[in-house]
């Protein structure tokens, strides 16, 4: 069971938060503000945490610039009244993962805890495993049974990227900009020539294949 630490200083948003996430199967611990959340850490292994922006004693940014700078990436989840571009960006630089305003749809808010909490796994363990087939980031390779297979660094993270968001569209421009980045020369057809690649390499795995959404993009699903 993941726990999931809520600092909020307004006691009836941090109840019902507690209690959606209690409902979706997680354990839910309360705090009111930064402080009290970083004596709760002290004494709880917590798997993500949920926080306001504007606390007293120690705000959300201050928790989570103490956070990153003791070297933690426990995911931050910031949910704020506070919907101007600067404090967005001023979340987004002092280190949290995502960011949400007030008033929060909460089923928004549990599908948002589970995509952090499935790439901070991700990230910690730098493995996938779909079925029989697993993908080892460190090693650019593929393993399927008794098979395995070093892809080329692009093709690898273009896989990489789909396998960890299963069924999710990505769309062409989305993944040259991932993948290559934003200042690269290459076009959006060297996305397809991959996308091909792959396509060929892995057509006959029983776990996954890589899906055309007619004028949207891209996605992998599983198989059977």
């Amino acid at each position: 069971m993941f726990t999931i630490l809520v600092v909020e200083d307004d006691a009836k948003l941090r109840q019902l938060f507690c209690t959606v996430l209690t409902r979706h199967g997680y354990r839910a611990m309360p705090a009111m503000n930064g402080e009290d959340a970083l004596e709760v850490l002290d004494k709880e292994y917590i798997d993500l945490i949920i926080c306001d922006i504007m606390m007293p004693r120690m705000d959300g940014f201050e928790l989570t610039r103490t956070l990153r700078d003791n070297n933690s990436q426990l995911p931050v989840l910031m949910v704020t009244a506070r919907e101007q571009f600067a404090d967005k960006q001023q979340g987004f630089l002092v280190g949290i993962d995502d960011y949400m305003v007030k008033p929060v749809n909460v089923n928004e808010m549990i599908l948002r805890v589970g995509a952090l909490l499935r790439r901070a796994r991700i990230i910690s363990e730098r493995k996938i495993e779909w079925g029989d087939t697993v993908l080892d980031y460190d090693t650019l390779t593929v393993i399927q049974g008794p098979a395995s297979i070093v892809l080329p660094q692009k093709e690898f993270y273009l896989l990489y990227k789909m396998i960890s968001y299963p069924n999710k569209i990505f769309t062409k421009h989305q993944l040259m900009d991932e993948i290559w980045g934003m200042d690269s020369e290459s076009d959006e057809h060297t996305v397809v020539v991959h996308i091909n690649r792959l396509r060929e390499r892995f057509r006959e795995s029983a776990d996954f294949e890589i899906v055309t959404v007619r004028g949207l993009g891209y996605k992998a699903v599983k198989r059977g």
